[in-house]
């Protein structure tokens, strides 16, 4: 009420959005396992899942063959999603992320399900992670590893020199 009402010239003028804003989800297609999670967690059911089994050849002759999911399709609709979040949340695997982009409107509702080719166009605008805080303490996971090439470097400098 004291303040002046400002109106914005969108689209002329961007907004100004804040970090790590909401918009549209990006699919980086090399971390899907298949797994289904994200698909079983959706409260509106809006991601579409396709795949097959693919059997590779056994390294070894006394080895069974492997098989692995393959993805067919991967497919968010848009319409249905209410942005929770919770598909990106549970994905054990990083494959999905949240971009800032907002401007994806369309005519037709049939185009806002959006097909893999373009989930994955829009992992180019997710942005990086904040860096690391340097005063945190380690890992768990990287000590370890640390403490066990410590201990293989000094048994093979003890053997060898």
């Amino acid at each position: 009420m004291t303040k002046k009402t400002v109106t914005a010239q969108y689209p002329e003028v961007q907004p100004q959005l804040p970090p790590r804003s909401r918009g549209v989800i990006g699919l980086l297609e090399e971390n899907c396992t298949v797994c289904m999670l994200c698909a079983r967690e959706c409260p509106d059911w809006c991601i579409y899942i396709d795949s097959h089994k693919e059997t590779l050849p056994a390294a070894d002759p006394n080895a069974r063959a492997r098989t692995r999911n393959v993805l067919d399709r991967f497919a968010i609709d848009f319409s249905l999603c209410m942005y929770c979040g919770i598909c990106i949340e549970v994905c054990p695997f990083d494959a999905l992320f949240w971009s800032p982009e907002f401007e994806y409107a369309e005519t037709d509702i049939l185009e806002l399900t959006h097909e893999r080719e373009k989930l994955r166009e829009w992992m180019w605008t997710v942005p990086a992670p904040p860096a690391l805080d340097p005063a945190a303490e380690e890992p768990k996971e990287i000590a370890a590893a640390r403490k066990a090439a410590d201990k293989l470097a000094a048994a093979s400098g003890g053997d060898g020199a």
